[in-house]
């Protein structure tokens, strides 16, 4: 009997038909960036999986198990204050300093838990825009007034954007605070502030080994929370609750790590790394972004939103394509949609959201993005 795992088998099957039947693989462009594609590839692998995306896992996996439902529901719910979910989604994502596809498990986990629409995306924006390290670098390197107006659009995009999802599927919310309503919530099995101090303890691991600017440090300091990590999982969990723990890290892994790295193959493919042309060449996108037009401040936000960027290696991107002749405007553009979204990171908010509350989201980004660069160009 055919099923729809079979169906899905298929398109797999035909997509890998054609790409071997159709692309011309004896062109060097094509060559070059098919390498292009796996040296983004390993850069990736080296640079954000073991010490990114592994943690980030864990710590999903931990909001699935440690955290009950009510504490999510309480802070990110749909019938949650709205100024406080969405103050806590800001700050909570600001800490972080991760890229697009880091703080995807984070969103997975406390959306699956039934966090709202609105708080879940303000979250999901604010976790690799609302960059502290990024923001501090973008004032040093292309200018004060681009600090502040990345800063400003920011953090102001990651409420408004979270606002508008929540009044976009605003019967969906109606509907799932219902439900919500009516169901009996279990006893957590240990009082939050145990449940909150564990999660501290691994989201400061993450932070700590994360800041380069630090050198050696930050693995000395990083180890220090992971030892506490340790410590208060042994101290506080049982052998159950352990297994339990790293079967939900398990899930979050099939769910977001295949379509993750099939993703920045793609990107890499197609736009190669940070200097490193691949198939589309760097000369198209500043001959389409020079100026302030809203075609131009459209385009950058569009592409910025289909680049992958890794955590600050948007600032030196944007100071060469400035350098070539790329607006204030589409600059603005491409650091506000940028960091923000990806090629990857969609794959996988697709898989988590579904395909139109994924499409509301990255065309609230773009759309944002090209207005607020579109308005500092002509400002500036």
């Amino acid at each position: 009997m055919f099923e729809k795992k079979d169906l899905k088998w298929a398109v797999w099957m035909l997509i890998a038909f054609l790409v071997a039947y159709f692309v011309p693989w004896e062109r060097a462009e094509v060559m070059n960036a098919l390498r292009e594609s796996f040296l983004l590839l390993q850069d990736y692998a080296r640079n954000h999986v073991l010490l990114c995306l592994i943690p980030a896992f864990f710590i999903a996996g931990a909001i699935s198990v440690f955290v009950s439902k009510e504490a999510v529901l309480r802070y990110f719910g749909p019938k949650a204050n709205k100024f406080l979910s969405y103050s806590v989604a800001s700050v909570s994502g600001s800490v972080l300093a991760v890229c697009s596809c880091t703080v995807l498990p984070l969103f997975a986990g406390i959306y699956t838990r039934g966090a709202g629409i609105g708080p879940a995306t303000a979250f999901l924006y604010s976790g690799p825009a609302i960059n502290i390290l990024a923001i501090i670098l973008t004032a040093k390197v292309l200018g004060l007034e681009m600090g502040l107006a990345r800063a400003i659009g920011a953090v102001g995009f990651s409420v408004i954007v979270g606002l508008l999802m929540h009044l976009i599927f605003l019967k969906e919310e109606r509907r799932k605070a219902a439900d919500e309503s009516e169901r009996v919530m279990p006893t957590p099995k240990r009082p939050l502030w145990k449940s909150a101090l564990l999660l501290a303890a691994m989201v400061g691991f993450l932070v700590l080994v994360n800041m380069g600017f630090l050198g050696w440090w930050r693995f000395a300091w990083g180890g220090a929370f992971l030892i506490l990590t340790v410590a208060l999982s042994i101290a506080w969990m049982s052998k159950d609750e352990a297994l339990e723990w790293f079967g939900e890290t398990w899930f979050y892994a099939k769910l977001i790590l295949p379509l993750l790295l099939a993703g920045v193959l793609v990107a890499g493919f197609l736009l190669g790394r940070p200097g490193n042309p691949a198939l589309v060449p760097e000369s198209w996108v500043i001959a389409l972004v020079g100026g302030n037009s809203l075609r131009a401040n459209l385009f950058a936000s569009v592409a910025g939103a289909f680049m992958y960027f890794a955590t600050l290696t948007e600032v030196p991107i944007l100071q060469g394509l400035m350098g070539s002749g790329m607006g204030k405007g589409p600059a603005l553009s491409m650091l506000l949609a940028g960091p923000a979204v990806s090629l990857p990171s969609m794959l996988v908010i697709l898989r988590v959201m579904g395909w139109k509350r994924t499409g509301a989201y990255i065309g609230l980004v773009v759309a944002l993005s090209t207005v607020a660069g579109w308005i500092y160009g002509a400002l500036f």
